[in-house]
Parts: structure tokens; C-alpha cells; sequence
């Protein structure tokens, strides 16, 4: 559970962050992809959410988008909103603070959002302070855990279906290695969520 559901105490370490947003009047839930955009899953994923008629976020990799940038606008086409995952996926706990920044503004000059996930949700508290003048940082409710090859998809959805609850963001990946579990587990998870009475919505700035 440590890491479908970060725990209370992890959460403490970083109370600036946004770790569940809950709605007035509606049940709601934020489904967020991070590591793309690729073009090997990244446009199944928008045609998923296109057949459900649901609009998510997607936390970009600057590397990914700097080879791809009609990605970058096609998920804009369709009505989601994107966020910033570094530009090269760095996590912050090995780098310095200033380090950190620079990977986080290089990316910031091809996405353009203020919205920000650290990579495997990892940063030093220095970093959180400075990436929080400027950034809204989305941390996450629910690891679905896509991105391991010894899970099934049916683990994965399954994990939604645990852990879900009002207001959780929710993180799937649209990446190489999470391409077969996130295709097939997620559109069982937006029917599981829309039969349990959540409202899907973006994140916004």
C-alpha cells in the first residue's frame, strides 16, 4: 500500500503539495499519465478517453515532447491539460537544487504549464520550496502501478478499484513499459469509476 497509496506520514513531508482535490456537490476523480508524451501509446491513450468522453492531465517529459511536439498539441487539441515532468526525468533526491530547476525550466520552456510532478513523486525539501513559487505541484491518491511488467492488468485495475476515492489523482503512464497494462486496464477503470458515481475531470493550474 506504500505505494498505491502514499501514506499519511509521507504526505506531511510535503503539505504544499496537492496530494487529492474534492469537489463541492460531485464525487470526483483526476486521471493523470506521466512519462510520455510517446507516440506509441500516448495517442491509444487520448482515444480511450475519447470513447469515454473524459478529459485528463498529462505530466510530460521535456525530452519526450522535444521529439514529439505534435503529441504536445494533440493532447491539447482534444481538451486535456498538460503538466511539466522535468526534461529529463530526473529525480530529485540525486541532484542539486539549482540542477533540479534548470531540468524543470528547460521543460517548462516546450510544455508551458504551471502544473508539476516530480518524477516517482521523490524531491528534497529545498527543491519543493522553490518549485512551489512558481509551480502548482501535483503529487498523487493512487499509483495504479502500470509500469510493472510483473503485475497484470488486472492487478492494475484493480488497484483503482482499491484505492480510489473522492477527490484521488490518480497516475497511469503512457510509456513504453507500461503500454500493454494502461490500454487494457484503463478503460475498466474509467467504467468502474463512472459506475461508482465519479465525476472525471482535469487538473487545473
Amino acid at each position: 500500500m506504500f505505494i498505491e497509496q502514499p501514506p499519511f506520514l509521507y504526505r506531511l513531508l510535503f503539505p504544499e503539495a496537492i496530494w487529492r482535490i474534492k469537489q463541492p456537490g460531485i464525487k470526483a476523480a483526476y486521471l493523470t499519465f506521466d512519462d510520455g508524451p510517446i507516440p506509441e501509446v500516448t495517442p491509444d491513450v487520448l482515444d480511450i478517453l475519447d470513447r469515454y468522453g473524459v478529459k485528463a492531465t498529462f505530466f510530460m517529459v521535456g525530452d519526450n515532447v522535444a521529439r514529439h511536439p505534435e503529441l504536445l498539441q494533440e493532447v491539447k487539441r482534444r481538451g486535456h491539460a498538460v503538466g511539466n515532468h522535468t526534461m529529463k526525468h530526473i529525480q530529485g533526491i540525486h541532484c542539486s537544487w539549482r540542477t533540479y530547476a534548470r531540468n524543470i525550466a528547460d521543460a517548462d520552456a516546450l510544455i508551458g504549464s504551471l502544473l508539476f510532478r516530480p518524477p516517482h513523486g521523490l524531491m528534497k525539501r529545498i527543491q519543493m520550496r522553490v518549485v512551489n513559487e512558481r509551480y502548482n505541484v501535483v503529487m498523487y491518491d493512487v499509483v495504479t502501478r502500470d509500469y510493472n511488467r510483473k503485475l497484470s492488468a488486472d492487478r492494475v485495475f484493480d488497484n483503482v478499484r482499491r484505492y480510489a476515492r473522492d477527490g484521488s489523482i490518480i497516475v497511469f503512464h503512457d510509456s513504453l513499459k507500461s503500454r500493454e497494462r494502461v490500454l487494457e486496464a484503463l478503460p475498466r477503470a474509467i467504467e468502474w469509476l463512472h459506475d461508482n458515481g465519479f465525476t472525471l475531470l482535469p487538473l487545473k493550474p
